[in-house]
């Protein structure tokens, strides 16, 4: 009670911050006593908190005692289990090395020890009070879809994507993918590996054609220079790859995909549609994402704002 009374005698400061591939968003929401809010967005030329992103931030901590950082969690190796179980845990993967927490009781989501520890020290000037995975970030941008039947959901940032496969908000697979360590061949090796590997689409209950479709990036190679590979063709190879995976995987409850629906934070081109309805038959619904924003909602929800 004493909390909420103190509370409402300052103005609530919401500073999110999104580090990209040579950036970092800083996006500020200050809201008045009486609720009115106030937004500004500001980037820097930096993914370290230099002096400029320091003295920012600051500013607006000083603001206020009721001021909250928000961060996406940007470590490489991250993820999520379709299960909470700590029994059923090591059967998908080993997370000794890793911090995870339980999301609505159904599934888990997981981030590396070491690199959770090297974002805290970056920021040790200024603190950070939430991490957010970007599959939090994902399952809360769709939950309106993700409640529905089966389909593919990505989150598309810069320098990463994620993935996942929902079904009747049931968490099946997922797949955090570092595009700034995926080379422009890796995506083809990648896809190759799968051919070779000989994988198995009998049990999905779907067309020939579009089975071996799924897999045959001889067509859309053609149409590809590859010393012009572009980022779309890059984004689609991987979700081409990842797709696979779940369809491979035997640890994971396969079906067969009719749809993608992506969380656009960086504006991709018509390609990317293109490939995912020409080479996988998938439905594609894009829609904006502000991913700061949306990193904001996700600290409000965890203060029950």
């Amino acid at each position: 009670m004493f909390a909420k009374f103190f509370e409402a005698l300052y103005r609530k400061v919401f500073i999110n911050i999104i580090v990209k591939r040579a950036s970092t968003v800083v996006y500020v929401e200050l809201y008045s006593k009486k609720g009115s809010a106030n937004n500004i967005h500001a980037e820097f030329e930096t993914i370290q908190l230099d002096g400029k992103l320091l003295e920012f931030i600051q500013n607006y901590v000083r603001e206020s005692p009721c001021c909250y950082i928000a961060l996406l969690d940007y470590s490489n190796l991250q993820g999520a289990l379709p299960t909470c179980s700590k029994d059923q845990l090591p059967y998908y993967f080993d997370l000794n090395n890793c911090e995870y927490k339980c999301y609505n009781g159904e599934w888990i989501y997981y981030t590396s020890k070491s690199e959770l520890r090297e974002i805290e020290k970056i920021y040790k000037e200024t603190g950070v009070d939430f991490i957010f995975s970007p599959f939090v970030v994902l399952a809360n941008f769709f939950k309106d879809n993700i409640s529905g039947n089966l389909a593919l959901y990505a989150l598309v940032q810069e320098s990463f994507i994620s993935i996942a496969v929902f079904e009747n908000s049931k968490l099946l697979y997922a797949e955090h993918i570092d595009m700034q360590t995926t080379s422009e061949m890796d995506g083809i090796l990648l896809t190759n590996d799968v051919e070779d590997d000989g994988l198995e689409l009998e049990n999905i209950d779907e067309s020939k054609d579009a089975k071996e479709s799924l897999l045959d990036g001889d067509d859309i190679l053609e149409e590809v220079d590859n010393g012009s590979f572009n980022e779309d063709y890059q984004r689609f190879s991987l979700i081409q790859t990842s797709v696979a995976h779940f369809y491979k995987d035997e640890k994971y409850e396969s079906a067969f995909l009719e749809s993608i629906y992506i969380a656009d934070a960086v504006g991709v081109s018509g390609d990317l549609k293109k490939y995912l309805e020409e080479e996988m038959f998938l439905n594609v619904y894009i829609k904006e994402a502000k991913i700061d924003a949306e990193v904001c909602k996700l600290a409000k929800e965890e203060l029950g704002l």
